[in-house]
């Protein structure tokens, strides 16, 4: 817990409390708990928070090992909401994100930002965030990591778009046909058994992943329908399908439901859709191009080398409507973080890397012999190339070049031998690809 006090006629800095969830947290709607779910719930414009949800909640937030934070308010108006309720909220967790080659690297994950408009601009944001950052750090996290509701905020604590998806609409009347052999079968499933099999796919995917962050506990429940997207009660208009290897193993699913019949085309949302492999991914697709009925799918998650257009009659029955960011980085430990990731080339570069919050500021030489790097931190500013730590983060996983970010002015360089080195040792065969948010 965190307090300070401003000087003259404005009013106390809210204190800031952070807390822990476990077996014997109170769950009651009076409790501590309660309260920070309110200022979630209203920072993202949601409902009231239902009491008999709580235990669900905690739950959930127990077995992600959450820590959550918030900023309380002490010298409220007369008729100001309930004070117990934080005016700012913050959490986070740790999970692991999938860095190439079999590797894995445990991720500091942020989450549950907020800050109530009647309390903004009074650096609620920046203490939490900073204070936070700082204790990652010390703990030995390499990198942090989020998922951005608003893409103005974060890139100024240093954070960098890493990984992108895009929104597509599928025409699957008449004309639309996959085209690559089948192979397997499909089921439609019960949500009570999808939860564990949506785990089980899940797992290979991110085993196989670039990019790719483990799920939190509510993840597989939503998926399946178990779940609603803003309560931890059934989604009664959710359906789960999955696909079935020659051998009988799990390889794939699809959750998604009806648009309704007073839009039209007739349309299915895809809620989620994991394959272990493009096969499989085909195989979804294939299945969700048979519903009756249905004259069009949309998919807000798809990958930026999606094959379906390539496997399709006619391509043409895929429109590419939005591209998205996906997962934001922030390298606290450049050493850690660039020895950590796989490599396909081998090569040298120096990166000098400038960081306002002092976590990851430096020269640094990045060697890689046979896929595997060393990272020494140099003691002069001589470097290759010059970056702020939010494009290294955005670089570290391959999803952008150096000479794209050069040619935007995130990365400054004297010579294009410098450039064409980084390119080669960040580049990878297949786009980093992330399909969890948190």
């Amino acid at each position: 817990m965190s307090t300070h006090t401003q000087i003259g006629t404005a009013a106390p800095a809210p204190r800031i409390e952070t807390f822990s969830v476990d077996a014997n947290t109170d769950t009651s709607p009076d409790g501590a708990l309660a309260a920070w779910f309110e200022g979630v719930s209203f920072g993202f414009h949601e409902g009231r928070l239902e009491a008999e949800d709580l235990p669900k909640l905690a739950e959930a937030h127990a077995a992600d090992g959450r820590i959550l934070w918030g900023a309380y308010d002490d010298n409220p108006g007369p008729h100001a909401w309930n004070p117990r309720i934080p005016v700012a909220t913050y959490g986070t967790m740790v999970n692991s994100l999938n860095v190439g080659g079999g590797r894995f690297l445990d991720a500091h994950l942020i989450t549950a930002v907020t800050v109530r408009a009647t309390h903004r601009r009074r650096g609620l944001l920046r203490r939490m965030i900073t204070e936070d950052l700082q204790s990652a750090a010390d703990r030995g996290h390499a990198l942090a990591a989020l998922t951005a509701s608003e893409a103005t905020i974060y890139g100024r604590f240093g954070f960098g778009t890493a990984t992108h998806t895009t929104s597509v609409e599928v025409d699957v009347r008449e004309r639309f046909a996959v085209t690559s052999p089948p192979y397997g079968r499909m089921e439609v499933v019960e949500a009570d058994a999808a939860v564990n099999l949506a785990q089980e796919v899940f797992a290979g995917f991110h085993a196989r992943t670039l990019g790719s962050v483990g799920r939190q506990y509510a993840y597989a429940r939503r998926s399946s329908g178990l779940w609603g997207e803003e309560r931890p009660q059934p989604d009664k208009a959710l359906r789960t399908a999955v696909h079935y290897d020659d051998d009988g193993r799990p390889d794939a699913f699809v959750s998604y439901s009806f648009a309704g019949w007073d839009k039209t085309p007739y349309t299915m949302r895809v809620k989620d859709l994991v394959a272990e492999s493009e096969a499989a991914y085909l195989e979804l697709w294939r299945y969700l191009g048979s519903l009756d009925l249905i004259e069009r799918v949309t998919f807000n998650m798809a990958s930026v080398q999606d094959p379906l257009p390539w496997a399709l009659a006619d391509r043409r029955c895929r429109e590419l409507k939005s591209g998205e960011d996906v997962l934001w980085l922030r390298v606290l430990d450049p050493v850690a973080a660039l020895e950590a990731r796989a490599y396909e080339h081998d090569g040298s570069v120096v990166l000098h890397v400038e960081d306002p919050l002092g976590h990851a500021g430096g020269a640094f030489l990045l060697e890689v012999k046979g896929g595997k790097a060393e990272v020494e931190k140099l003691g002069s500013n001589a470097a290759d190339l010059h970056m702020d730590v939010a494009a290294l983060g955005s670089l570290y996983l391959g999803g952008v070049t150096a000479s794209t970010l050069a040619s935007a002015g995130r990365i400054k360089t004297k010579s294009a031998d410098g450039l064409e080195r980084a390119d080669r040792l960040f580049s990878v065969s297949r786009q980093p690809y992330c399909i969890t948010h948190f």
